[in-house]
């Protein structure tokens, strides 16, 4: 058990904190460097690189970048894919004191303008054929060096040219000083630009290693998005804490992580549940040697049982841990003990080893062990703010924690379970329905490939519920569906629509479901029967 102690952050937050840790994201990963340089670090295709060679690149891109101009506090945007200059990037800008601020590559042109225009970026740095996406300098005056990697556009330099030959300046880095912004998904209005500290940074790369057991020598590929919180916090910089091996995937696709996993004998990842689906679905997984793949990792919300089951039953090795976090936490916030990933199925884990989770009722009040609430959230990965965002963070924190959004509750023995978002929680004549509860038992059925629960607005009951199902191949059978959910769920829970889709559910960059769209659809829908 590492040494903790309370400590006072960002003004007035007493939290717990790793009494031993790095004092800045270059200091943790120079340490790793100095540990064993000739490490295998990065591997992006055939380029395969050391700790000690991906010093050398990412000296290299900070002393350009400083040359430009670029110093402490200023924000470097990056929108590129999983690729290697991203990591070079983000560990070039923490090294000379920038902020950096990555962005999805999906994201289109009204969007970037937004957040680059709002965080006042003076540089970016793109993937070539994303050129028509990057705003003009008209529209983002501060913008004022750009380069492309891949190939040229918008006015942009090479991305090669940060890889010239020079030397970073020495930086004076507090642990408190922003390292990079990351924007959240604007569900309701303009995306918020969560403000990720080194101190914060750091603790969430500690409690991945302590919490899951992560050493040197691991193996991991970045499968999600490099530019979301998971990507870039759980995978790359927790792997360079302990001195790992990140593989990079430019796009997931189930046989080629299949191929990549036995190919490089790779032992920890983090995926999102629809990706261990696909893996499944996949007529020859059998034939994949897997048998180095020791932890399994997947976020959010619990996955279907029928999923672990199913993983259990092909890879009885496989240690399957769930992990609850959000931008706003800088990742983690809780994580599933890996032993008993595969008993308690349908909890999100134990509170890190630094945070603290309270579920509070509607008037602020904590709820007891095993009622549901808000869960708020505080500790040292929690951010200390959104970037120029007054109201906010008024609407945001309260007393040093960061009020989630989730329905929740603890249990007497620390098990964290997450029944839904506030938004997503469905009132029907005044019961509350949870969607994830409603689809975590639908999804146990053999017809169905994936769903969805939303509300639509209904005039006597407030909102009905509406299902949005992708069947298998030939299933075709509503009420067969319905049918399940009545022998299994009370009667208000069971949808009063159910509508089999062709098509996978929409979802964001990061592989979450997104339920807006469904929501239209369903509100379009001809009224049902009453029942």
């Amino acid at each position: 058990m590492p040494s903790i102690r309370h400590e006072l952050h960002y003004g007035d937050r007493v939290m717990r904190c790793f009494a031993e840790r790095p004092p800045n994201i270059d200091a943790m990963f120079r340490a790793s460097v100095a540990r064993d340089s000739n490490a295998l670090a990065l591997v992006d295709g055939a380029t395969r690189l050391t700790y000690a060679e991906l010093d050398r690149a990412v000296e290299r891109v900070a002393g350009n970048l400083a040359g430009l101009g670029i110093g402490k506090g200023d924000r470097v945007a990056v929108i590129l894919g999983n690729r290697r200059e991203f990591v070079f990037a983000v560990l070039a800008t923490a090294r000379i004191g920038a902020v950096a601020v990555p962005i999805g590559t999906r994201n289109r042109l009204p969007e970037n303008e937004y957040v680059l225009g709002h965080c006042g970026a003076k540089a970016v740095i793109f993937e070539a054929e994303l050129a028509g996406e990057i705003p003009t300098r008209d529209a983002c005056p501060d913008l004022a060096h750009r380069f492309a990697a891949g190939g040229s556009g918008a006015g942009a330099r090479d991305v090669a040219e940060l890889l010239a030959p020079a030397l970073a300046p020495k930086v004076e880095i507090a642990e408190e000083d922003v390292f990079c912004i990351l924007y959240t998904s604007g569900t309701t209005g303009r995306p918020k630009g969560a403000m990720l500290t080194h101190f914060g940074s750091i603790h969430s790369a500690l409690h991945f290693e302590h919490a899951i057991g992560l050493k040197p020598g691991d193996r991991t590929v970045l499968a999600v998005p490099a530019s979301h919180v998971t990507g870039l916090i759980a995978v790359i910089l927790s792997f360079v804490a302990v001195g790992g091996t990140t593989f990079l995937l430019p796009a997931f696709k189930a046989r080629d992580f299949l191929e990549l996993m036995a190919r490089e004998r790779i032992n920890v990842v983090i995926l999102v549940p629809a990706m261990y689906n696909l893996c499944l679905l996949e007529p020859d997984f059998a034939s994949f040697d897997l048998s180095h793949w020791r932890l399994g990792g997947y976020g959010g919300a619990p996955m279907p049982e029928v999923t672990i089951r199913a993983m259990a039953e092909r890879l009885p090795h496989l240690d399957l841990y769930n992990g609850y976090g959000a931008t706003e936490t800088t990742s983690p916030t809780t994580a599933m003990p890996p032993k008993l990933g595969k008993i308690v199925t349908d909890s999100v884990g134990k509170v890190v080893h630094c945070g603290e989770v309270v579920v509070m009722d509607e008037e602020g009040r904590e709820v007891a062990p095993g009622e549901k609430g808000e869960i708020w959230i505080a500790g040292p990965m929690v951010i200390p703010g959104y970037w120029n965002n007054a109201q906010a963070n008024a609407e945001n924190f309260a007393g040093g924690f960061w009020k989630s959004g989730d329905i929740g509750s603890i249990d007497a023995e620390g098990f964290v379970r997450v029944f839904d978002r506030k938004k997503d929680m469905i009132n029907r004549a005044g019961f509350k329905v949870f969607s994830a509860e409603v689809e975590n038992v639908l999804a146990h059925h053999p017809g169905v490939v994936e769903c969805a629960i939303v509300g639509r607005p209904d005039p006597v009951l407030g909102e009905r519920t509406v299902a949005f199902v992708m069947p298998k191949p030939g299933f075709d059978n509503a009420a067969e569906l319905r049918g399940f959910l009545a022998e299994r769920l009370a009667d208000y829970k069971v949808p009063d629509q159910i509508v089999l889709i062709d098509e996978p559910l929409p979802r964001n960059p990061n592989g979450k479901v997104v339920k807006a769209p469904l929501r239209e659809r369903a509100a379009a829908l001809p009224s049902p029967a009453r029942r």
